[in-house]
């Protein structure tokens, strides 16, 4: 059993049973997991315990999932700096349904020319291929981009 398994048990957990479980507690459903054709069409019992799960670590748990399952992205876009463009692209991501909930405006990155700047995103998303149909919309709109830090 994986660090990662027992993560990924312990969000579904709380997804979709809303149950919280300490990672020890969701072990039987990560190895379930793990090993689902041997378990495929049988019927299977858990016992799902230990609910005592620090709250910073629960978060990362949580915050960790939404990044490998898609639904949280980080994307970096190139742009020029004049006015009104930040706000234009603000717009197309909105427009194709991502939920912005960062941004960083590096204005003095090392990267690209003069006149341009990076933005930086945190989105929202539904999912992997809609965090690519983001960055298609952008592509189209004009503003080069790229997925940062993809499992």
């Amino acid at each position: 059993m994986t660090e990662e398994s027992i993560e990924e048990a312990v969000l579904l957990l709380l997804e979709i049973e809303k149950t919280v479980a300490e990672g020890a507690g969701a072990a039987g459903l990560a190895a379930l997991l793990q090993n689902r054709d041997r378990f495929n069409g049988k019927k299977v019992g858990l016992i799902i315990s230990g609910g005592n799960i620090d709250m910073p670590v629960l978060a990362r748990i949580i915050g960790r999932g939404l990044v490998r399952n898609g639904r949280r992205c980080r994307i970096a876009v190139e742009l020029r700096d004049v006015p009104g463009t930040l706000t234009a692209l603000v717009a197309c991501i909105e427009k194709a349904g991502g939920g912005i909930e960062d941004a960083r405006h590096h204005r003095f990155s090392a990267r690209g020319t003069v006149e341009n700047v990076t933005v930086e995103f945190m989105l929202q998303t539904r999912g992997r291929e809609h965090a690519e149909e983001i960055l298609a919309a952008l592509e189209a709109a004009g503003y080069p981009a790229r997925l940062c830090d993809t499992p």
